[in-house]
C-alpha cells in the first residue's frame, strides 16, 4: 500500500503524520509508547496502535524489553498477531546485523563485554540456546563472528574440537565463546565450566589464546574467565 493510499484511507493517518512530524523535529520529545505506536503502525495500518504500544510497555517495561521479548510472550498480548511478529523479527534482525557490522568495523576488539553487547542484540529473546564464536587476530582485531551451534531450550552441544577447528580454519589467534541462557540466570552451569576449563587447557597447545566464555541473558552477561557479571 502506498503512502498516499494510507494517508487517504486510514482513520489514524492524521495522528500518525503528526507523530512523525514531531519525531522529525525533535526525537527526544516523542515518548517511548509513541515510538512503539509508530512502529506498530507499519504492521497495523488501519488500527489505533496506541493501546497496544502502552500495553507492551506495561508488560515488558521498556522498548528494549518489548523488542527482546520471546515470540510466545508477544503473542499472548491481545492484538499482537502473526503479522506483527513478522515485523518484530525483521526489526530484531536489523538491530542484530547493525551491532555485528559495527563490531566488525572496529580495528580492535577491546574487551569481551563488547562481544557480550553484540551477542545480546542477537540472542536476547531467543527461545533456545545458541553458541556463537568470536575469533580475533594477534592484535585482537575481530576476524570472525558466527553461530557455531544451535541447541534446545536448556542446552547447546559444543565440543572443544568444534571451537578449536574453527579457530584454526580462520587462522585466528584468540577465541571468545558466547552462548545464551534463555530466560534464565547468566551464571554458568557445570557443563559450561567444564567446556571452558578444557578449552583453557587445549588452546595454548595449539598456539591459540582462549580469552573468555561469555554467557548472556536478556538483561545480563557473565564472564566465566573473570568469574563475574560484565
Amino acid at each position: 500500500m502506498s503512502a498516499t493510499t494510507d494517508s487517504t484511507t486510514s482513520p489514524h493517518s492524521g495522528h500518525r503524520a503528526r507523530l512523525r512530524e514531531r519525531l522529525k523535529r525533535d526525537p527526544l520529545a516523542v515518548a517511548d509508547y509513541e515510538v512503539l505506536e509508530l512502529l506498530l503502525g507499519y504492521g497495523l495500518t488501519r488500527k489505533d496502535t496506541k493501546p497496544l504500544a502502552k500495553e507492551l510497555l506495561r508488560r515488558f517495561g521498556t522498548i528494549r524489553g518489548a523488542l527482546d521479548a520471546r515470540p510466545d510472550e508477544l503473542l499472548q498480548v491481545p492484538g499482537f498477531g502473526p503479522g506483527l511478529m513478522a515485523l518484530w523479527r525483521v526489526q530484531r534482525e536489523l538491530l542484530a546485523r547493525y551491532a555485528a557490522s559495527a563490531a566488525r568495523q572496529r580495528e580492535i576488539l577491546a574487551t569481551p563485554d563488547a562481544v557480550a553487547r553484540m551477542a545480546q542484540s542477537r540472542l536476547a529473546g531467543c527461545p533456545h540456546e545458541e553458541c556463537w564464536l568470536a575469533l580475533v587476530d594477534a592484535r585482537n582485531g575481530l576476524i570472525f563472528w558466527e553461530r557455531l551451534r544451535r541447541g534446545g531450550i536448556g542446552q547447546v552441544p559444543v565440543q572443544p574440537r568444534d571451537v578449536l577447528e574453527a579457530a584454526l580454519t580462520h587462522k585466528a589467534s584468540g577465541i571468545i565463546l558466547v552462548h545464551n541462557h534463555p530466560g534464565g540466570s547468566p551464571g554458568p552451569s557445570q557443563p559450561d565450566l567444564m567446556l571452558t576449563t578444557e578449552l583453557q587447557r587445549l588452546a595454548p597447545r595449539m598456539g591459540l589464546r582462549f580469552l573468555d566464555h561469555v554467557i548472556v541473558t536478556e538483561g545480563d552477561c557473565y564472564s566465566i574467565t573473570q568469574s563475574k557479571r560484565i
